[in-house]
């Protein structure tokens, strides 16, 4: 319809216009535009008269059954059946880029996966599926923390568990109790490096230390095997997390260590014009970024997480020359990630326009209370999938996880952008009301109905009546709920059309009685595309359809 509106315009005013459609109350149509308005002012004449001279031409398309003028110059649309029913076989989304790079979930090696980068993975899952349905190609990118004063605690507190270097004692940590064992070395290296002023100083040591072994490319020494086979255990756990959670793969993981010397020469080459030098740091001063004062090299020589993002930034876009890159972190990292793009637009301005800083809010539980890693009350994120596993009620193994993950994937991406989220377990697995499991029943429910058809789609369709004619109309609407998640990044645009979606179903279900119906064959090509559209953007929200519920 927008391209008939422009041709219009075209034949009429001879000018080219973009065009504007929005979806209007439905009572007043199904497409409106204010194009009459913008366009008055550059041709003389009322809007209403233009919108009028629009309406005429619009009038004498087939796809059009009703156009009607409202206000000063609104010009509302109501397209005919069969224009309807043609449309509902495709929905074109165009993504912005062709080439993406979105990074997200970057769990750090030493410590457990908690929720808020489950909520990461998934959201980033969905994001990256939707972006390569508009047509981009997409690259998945995870980066962590494998150097840093983290990794010091907890290799402080490994040793103390190992009661010394003792390489042998590792073969003792059962290989399902890994990921618990290093995440309760790391708590107990943060409470004595806040607690023990001897202990501090013995992380801040070992920081340096494991900086050098990465320098030397020391894999000998007891201390050294100590890292490195506990780092790969971290790595192993990773991996078993993401198959549990059935995301797809990355194509790349970025140890901080590896973008630690990029991002250092990066620094050093800008010291003068950029960065500056203070008490043995180098710095990014306020009055050069304009935002505020932050340390890139520490007194000690070593490479702040700010240099460390510099350099994956680099990395990512020399592996796979991006158009665009999005990057995922929590909400109170904001101010953090103004200040790395300023500077790296200062240093290379191209690539510090296509950096974009996607933020999400942090899961609550039912007491309300913030998880935190440092203190060691986080939630472990298989924790909640296994919760949600136990709450499921299904026939087998497989539909019980697809259930338990579709209830939590969605009640997590429901969400806005941005905001903090509520978890509610009893809502998640809930077959009723806005949740997964709910929408997972929709799409099991439709391909009943379409089990039981014989009916093809070949013969002419009628003139739809009123729950027919709601429920195509909807199904027009899929293409614009991808469209808006494109547009900010948040997959709530598409949880809430599917909801929407499957709502409108209901009431066409009720009053339209699909099997052996004289109207069978029209309300079997409705249910059959409802039901590729429940499956498929269940399915770019990164959750399954059980065989049955």
């Amino acid at each position: 319809m927008e391209k008939s509106v422009q041709d219009a315009i075209s034949r009429l005013y001879g000018v080219d216009s973009e065009i504007e459609l929005t979806r209007p109350a439905p009572q007043f149509g199904d497409w409106a535009t204010s194009v009459a308005l913008k366009l008055a002012g550059q041709l003389g004449k009322s809007p209403r008269e233009v919108a009028e001279a629009i309406a005429g031409e619009i009038r004498s398309l087939e796809e059009a059954s009703e156009v009607s003028i409202a206000g000063p110059g609104f010009i509302n649309i109501r397209l005919s059946d069969a224009s309807i029913m043609a449309s509902l076989a495709y929905a074109a989304v165009k993504a912005p880029v062709g080439r993406l790079l979105i990074e997200y979930s970057c769990p750090n090696p030493f410590k457990e996966i908690h929720t808020g980068h489950m909520y990461q993975t998934f959201l980033g899952d969905s994001i990256a599926r939707i972006y390569e349905k508009a047509g981009a190609t997409v690259f998945r990118a995870n980066f962590g923390g494998d150097v840093g004063l983290h990794v010091g605690k907890a290799m402080w507190g490994i040793i103390k568990q190992l009661e010394g270097e003792h390489t042998e004692k590792l073969d003792d940590v059962p290989e399902n109790d890994r990921a618990a064992w290093l995440s309760r070395a790391y708590v107990a290296g943060s409470k004595a490096y806040e607690e023990d002023e001897a202990a501090k100083l013995e992380i801040i040591a070992l920081n340096k230390k494991i900086y050098q072994l990465h320098a030397d490319s020391d894999h000998d020494t007891p201390f050294a095997q100590i890292y490195w086979v506990c780092r790969q255990w971290s790595y192993d756990y990773f991996k078993k997390f993401y198959e549990e959670v059935a995301v797809v793969p990355f194509d790349s993981f970025y140890p901080e260590s590896a973008s630690s010397v990029p991002g250092l020469e990066l620094v050093q080459g800008n010291i003068g014009p950029i960065f500056k030098e203070s008490e043995g740091a180098v710095i990014l001063p306020e009055e050069v970024s304009g935002l505020h004062t932050r340390v890139f090299v520490t007194s000690e020589g070593l490479p702040t997480y700010e240099t460390k993002d510099l350099g994956v930034i680099q990395l990512e876009a020399a592996d796979f020359a991006y158009d665009r890159r999005i990057i995922m972190t929590g909400n109170d990292q904001a101010e953090y990630m103004k200040v790395v793009f300023a500077a790296l637009k200062l240093v290379d301005p191209a690539l510090g326009a296509k950096q974009v800083h996607a933020v999400n809010g942090t899961i609550r539980f039912g007491s309300g209370q913030k998880m935190s890693s440092r203190l060691g009350n986080v939630a472990r994120a298989i924790e909640v999938v296994e919760a949600a596993r136990e709450a499921v009620e299904a026939k087998d193994d497989t539909a019980r996880r697809q259930i338990a993950l579709g209830a939590v994937k969605y009640s997590l991406l429901k969400n806005r952008l941005g905001g903090d989220i509520a978890f509610d377990l009893e809502q998640s697995v809930s077959l009723e009301g806005n949740s997964g499991p709910y929408l997972q029943y929709a799409a099991v429910r439709a391909a009943k109905i379409l089990s039981k058809t014989t009916k093809d789609t070949a013969e002419a369709s009628p003139a739809l009546d009123e729950y027919e004619r709601a429920l195509a109309v909807k199904l027009g609407e899929y293409a614009d709920s991808l469209q808006a998640v494109l547009q900010d990044n948040s997959p709530h645009h598409l949880c809430g059309y599917l909801y929407e979606l499957s709502q409108v179903f209901s009431r066409f279900y009720e009053n339209s009685r699909v099997i052996g119906d004289d109207r069978e064959a029209l309300r079997a090509q409705l249910v059959r595309r409802y039901h590729h559209v429940l499956v498929e953007g269940l399915g770019l929200l990164g959750i399954e359809v059980p065989e049955e519920m």
